[in-house]
């Protein structure tokens, strides 16, 4: 899975490359930030109107990675859904397809600041979840174990931006897994001040990628647009 492996409090746990947590002896997949409906919603909205592509694009790799862990279990860390009417508007073969991947799974919605309620999807729906040595939650709020999301973190490396998981002895963020999904490079202050000295960040991509967070902005140099006259 050219994941990277890693314990926090006690739990071996495995960052994909695809932005999701496993968990093995809980036969568990964590994601966060879904954003389901996005393209439908800013639409909605009067803005632009994106490809209706990327709830799709984020379900063929939700259902790529269950495949591939064999997950039993679900926890999805907040803003699964853009808002509660983009919820209610998925065309009718993805939501069937998102109820296909939930049947016969432990599944979890945690609440985030875009779905603050229960959706109609089943499932059961929590602020928060304690499991085993370690809290899931929406947004980062204590310095415990815990597995959090919200942010969209990203790290730049080599010119080109990836979104990151940031991980230190006490909590671990997660990207966002939707596509259409902006993000907040890791050397912003909210989350320097959250990470502590010492804390990485894992890259997704082709494979799963650490290297210490950073923490100063990077200088990017001016292209060369040709001498001038």
């Amino acid at each position: 899975m050219n994941g990277y492996g890693f314990t926090l409090s006690g739990a071996a746990l495995v960052a994909l490359p695809s932005g999701a947590l496993f968990w093995p002896e809980q036969a568990l997949l964590c994601v966060s930030d879904l954003h389901l409906g996005k393209a439908e919603r800013i639409a909605r909205r009067g803005g632009a109107l994106l490809p209706p592509y990327e709830t799709r694009a984020t379900l063929e790799r939700l259902d790529a990675d269950l495949e591939a862990t064999r997950a039993v279990r679900v926890i999805c860390l907040g803003d699964s859904f853009d808002d509660l009417t983009a919820a209610e508007a998925l065309p009718e073969d993805e939501r069937l397809w998102l109820l296909r991947l939930m049947a016969g799974r432990d599944w979890t919605w945690i609440l985030g600041n875009h779905d603050p309620a229960p959706v109609d999807y089943g499932g059961s729906h929590r602020h928060e979840l304690a499991l085993g040595p370690l809290s899931f939650r929406h947004i980062a709020e204590r310095p415990e174990p815990e597995i959090s999301g919200h942010y969209h973190p990203k790290a730049r490396l080599a010119g080109k931006a990836h979104p990151c998981f940031l991980l230190d002895a006490a909590r671990l963020i997660l990207p966002a897994y939707g596509a259409y999904t902006g993000g907040m490079f890791c050397h912003e202050p909210a989350l320097c001040a959250l990470m502590s000295p010492g804390a990485l960040a894992i890259l997704t991509g082709k494979r799963a990628l650490p290297m210490p967070m950073p923490r100063v902005q990077p200088q990017v140099r001016p292209r060369f647009t040709g001498f001038g006259r």
